[in-house]
């Protein structure tokens, strides 16, 4: 089966909770169709280098699907409609990374950086 990554941005007035919610939606969505989510990864609230829908942050969300492409299709659509998600976007890709994805290891980088200068 196809592999693919699928993020999406939910407005920034939800809470944690509710952002839980519609990644498990979207699990849901994937699982009815045969298919199935390896990981799911919140990337917490983020601020965003430029306004989309009047929202200066968002609550970004990483799933890895391995599904069949009609199944990503009714995934897209139904994230589509929802006016909670602001901007979604799904790759396919060759394989699936282990572990933390880029994201996750580029905020465990850059923390102990800060502490460093906050020494000085």
């Amino acid at each position: 089966m196809p592999l693919y990554e699928h993020v999406f941005l939910a407005r920034q007035d939800l809470s944690q909770a509710q952002v839980d919610a519609l990644a498990a939606t979207a699990t849901e969505i994937v699982e009815a169709g045969q298919g199935k989510v390896s990981k799911t990864e919140s990337w917490g609230l983020t601020n965003l280098a430029y306004k989309i829908k009047r929202n200066r942050k968002a609550h970004f969300v990483l799933l890895n699907i391995e599904a069949p492409a009609g199944v990503v299709a009714e995934l897209e659509r139904q994230t589509s409609i929802n006016e909670d998600v602001i901007r979604y976007m799904t790759i396919r890709v060759e394989e699936h990374e282990t572990g933390p994805s880029v994201q996750m290891r580029k905020n465990d980088r850059e923390r102990p950086r800060r502490r460093d200068r906050e020494e000085f």
